[in-house]
């Protein structure tokens, strides 16, 4: 019985171990694990955030456009920026 066990453990482990090397070998999928994803959106949040209190702070929108804006941040939603 200890047998068949380590047997299907040492099987498991070798699909996995297959599994992840063919995972990051083919094209479509992304090298970054989900935590480098999540930080990388965090920080263009954050960079949002920065220059939004900078055209607040040079007078360049009102309160209102801030207080609205700054709330689609804190949703998650980056304001596009006008060139």
């Amino acid at each position: 019985m200890s047998a068949l066990a380590a047997l299907l453990a040492g099987s498991l482990i070798l699909t996995a171990v297959f599994y992840e090397m063919a995972r990051m070998v083919t094209p479509s999928e992304s090298r970054l694990p989900p935590l480098a994803r999540l930080r990388g959106r965090r920080a263009a949040l954050e960079s949002a955030e920065r220059w939004l209190v900078g055209l607040r702070l040079h007078g360049r929108i009102d309160a209102d456009a801030y207080r609205t804006r700054m709330h689609n941040l804190a949703a998650g939603e980056r304001t596009p920026r006008r060139k």
